[in-house]
């Protein structure tokens, strides 16, 4: 006669002998954390752009050392962060200066494609950091 087992029989008897294999072979946590995969809280606190991370001033989510994009909650990373959402997205910077020029909102100015754009910064020639606005505009 056979023994039919349940899938969460078998589960609990290979997380045994995981188990037993990290206490006798001495395998460093870390080779088995992904086996517990950690989902953290849903939040609504907001992001903090631009951030520092790992010597690198970010001013959208990132996603090193994960495969989701993430975001820091201070302007030096501090540990505290969480995934970003569709409403993540870097923010322009009004005003922000191109070419000398003072602008209050999106432009077309310098956009081969004839799209509008904005700076993250203050300062475009400075930082060289920038988004495409609305298409429609």
């Amino acid at each position: 006669m056979y023994t039919i087992y349940r899938p969460l029989e078998v589960m609990r008897h290979l997380l045994g002998w995981v188990t037993l294999a990290v206490y006798i072979c001495g395998l460093n946590a870390d080779l088995i954390a992904h086996l517990h995969h950690h989902v953290p809280a849903i939040t609504t606190r907001s992001c903090v752009f631009p951030f520092t991370y790992q010597d690198g001033l970010y001013y959208n989510c990132i996603s090193i050392h994960s495969d989701f994009a993430w975001c820091s909650f201070d302007s030096n990373f501090q540990g505290r962060w969480r995934y970003c959402t569709a409403s993540d997205p870097p923010r322009c910077t009004f005003p922000f200066y191109f070419r000398g020029q003072q602008f209050h909102s999106c432009t077309k100015k310098g956009y081969v494609l004839n799209r509008s754009w904005c700076s993250l910064t203050s300062d475009y020639g400075k930082d060289k950091k920038w988004k495409q606005c609305s298409p429609l505009k």
